[in-house]
């Protein structure tokens, strides 16, 4: 740990649950960054002091980060009115991943509980710009921090810390109760939090216009698909009876499995990745990790190797029965293996196993969200192109499985996402209200009701969760390039090596894949 560059390291002190979770630096176990307004003045006073990295990637890829750092914390101030940023450092989950023998871990997780009090001091002076719209959309994340505090803690340390937690929620439910009714960054700001973290500019108007466009293009490769399967009905109803064939709670394990199972074997069949080793296992997500369907939990680059995980969860025992079948339709016969290339293989686990080989630490510490979505959305269609379809379909040997029940999954995933992209422009804009954003989810989409209204909802705290189309659409765009600067050399492995060579990199700096690759 002692090699780590202090370019990084001030990085790294702004967002220490990021540091733990994602790169894999647990130096950083058991501390809380602190965010509020004077130390984060004072750390983002620290950013960019030391020596430029030699490689010219590598410098940009790190001043790309140090200049989100600077609009996120210091132009937008969005650890004033996100609750988000304070939500992530008071989080325990991560000590739930076996990185570390477990008494290792538990000891880490009583030191960052008993820095709770004082993490939510911080944030309780940080917060005084949380719109009401925001902090009613995330008052199920604050409430739910006090499910991962342990019921065996020390008296001293669980009972400060569930006070500070009451503290915490108190204030955000005055939020909810008395905040400003508009949650609207404006386009300006929404533009500037978006391009400088990938080091691009950003032309909202110009994104809107793609993202109709792809929304347009996906409606006519489901409408494609659908047809194969039953061309008598509209594609969105067939979609809508297609994801109420999923298994029970018991079964969802087994399918995860078996989907597993086949996007690797696929994967390294076809060699669409450099690295196919590592283990992947698939289990029931953590306690604290439930708020989610399906996630993978990767070995970090600066762990020790491990097993990956591929996370799902199964409707509680206690949920009434229409409740338990909604969450189900996630696990569908037809969007359970979308979900798994997405997360596993192509997706998120092939990607984990080249970032442990990114060469030099900005590759393995900085992570572009948008291109870490992007590519695992980007594999999604890459297993259409490839065929997964007909392959799985020889696999599961089930006539109610065919290839164009696949692509009907991809296609109802990707339209979901190209419509947060257009959400998230749309209400910070002002464009767009929630409902309206929420209306355009149950027009485009098979979400209707609460569930388009959860989505349009996430917009208002997550706006940059266009990111999955945003950056599938910046792969594609680079795969054209590579195949007319390389010609007959072009290889679709040739071109995933030289983008994952780079780790995970702003979307702005991927075209020194073609160049070096």
């Amino acid at each position: 740990m002692d090699d780590f560059p202090a370019r990084l390291r001030a990085i790294a002190d702004l967002q220490a649950s990021e540091m733990r979770e994602g790169a894999g630096r647990h130096e950083y176990d058991g501390r809380i960054s602190d965010l509020s307004p004077d130390a984060v003045r004072s750390g983002l006073a620290r950013l960019g002091l030391g020596e430029p990295f030699p490689d010219p990637h590598d410098e940009a890829h790190a001043t790309a980060a140090e200049e989100a750092l600077r609009v996120e914390l210091g132009e937008l101030e969005l650890h004033r009115s996100n609750p988000l940023w304070h939500i992530g450092e008071l989080d325990l989950s991560v000590y739930d991943k076996d990185y570390a023998p477990a008494g290792e871990r538990d000891e880490a997780r009583l030191r960052h509980l008993a820095a709770w009090p004082d993490a939510v001091d911080n944030a309780v002076a940080a917060l005084d710009r949380v719109s009401a719209p925001v902090a009613g959309a995330l008052l199920s994340s604050v409430r739910g921090l006090a499910a991962a505090v342990p019921a065996d803690a020390p008296g001293d340390v669980r009972e400060a810390a569930l006070a500070a937690h009451r503290r915490f929620t108190a204030h955000i439910e005055a939020a909810a109760r008395d905040g400003a009714p508009s949650a609207a960054l404006g386009g300006a700001a929404l533009a500037r939090l978006m391009g400088t973290a990938e080091a691009a500019a950003v032309d909202l108007g110009r994104l809107a216009e793609l993202a109709d466009a792809e929304r347009d293009r996906l409606t006519e490769r489901m409408a494609e698909a659908a047809a194969r399967i039953d061309p008598s009905r509209a594609p969105l109803d067939l979609a809508r009876e297609l994801v109420r064939d999923h298994p029970d709670a018991d079964g969802v394990l087994t399918e995860a499995r078996r989907w597993t199972e086949h996007s690797i074997a696929f994967t390294r069949e076809r060699d669409l990745v450099p690295y196919h080793d590592g283990e992947c296992a698939v289990g029931v997500a953590p306690e604290s990790a439930r708020w989610g369907t399906a996630m993978m939990s990767w070995a970090a680059p600066a762990e020790a190797d491990a097993p990956a995980h591929y996370y799902v969860t199964p409707p509680e025992p206690d949920w009434e029965p229409a409740e338990a079948a909604e969450w189900l339709e996630v696990f569908s016969a037809t969007t359970l293996p979308a979900i798994s290339v997405h997360e596993v293989a192509p997706g998120h686990f092939s990607h984990s196993r080249a970032l442990r080989r990114a060469p030099g630490a900005v590759r393995r510490t900085l992570f572009s969200y948008a291109f870490i979505e992007g590519w695992a959305h980007y594999a999604e269609e890459l297993c259409v192109d490839e065929g997964f379809g007909g392959y799985a379909e020889r696999a599961v040997g089930d006539p109610r499985f065919t290839a164009a029940h696949f692509e009907v999954g991809v296609w109802l995933e990707a339209l979901i996402r190209v419509t947060r992209l257009a959400a998230a422009i749309g209400v910070h804009t002002g464009a767009m209200s929630v409902e309206d954003a929420a209306a355009r989810f149950a027009a485009d989409t098979v979400l209707a009701g609460p569930a388009a209204l959860s989505e349009a909802r996430r917009a208002s705290f997550d706006p940059t969760y266009g990111r999955y189309t945003w950056g599938k659409l910046e792969i594609l765009g680079l795969r054209d390039r590579a195949k007319e600067r390389w010609g007959a050399g072009y290889t679709t492995r040739r071109f995933h090596a030289a983008m994952l060579d780079l780790g995970a990199p702003p979307l702005g700096l991927l075209g020194t894949a073609v160049d070096r690759g």
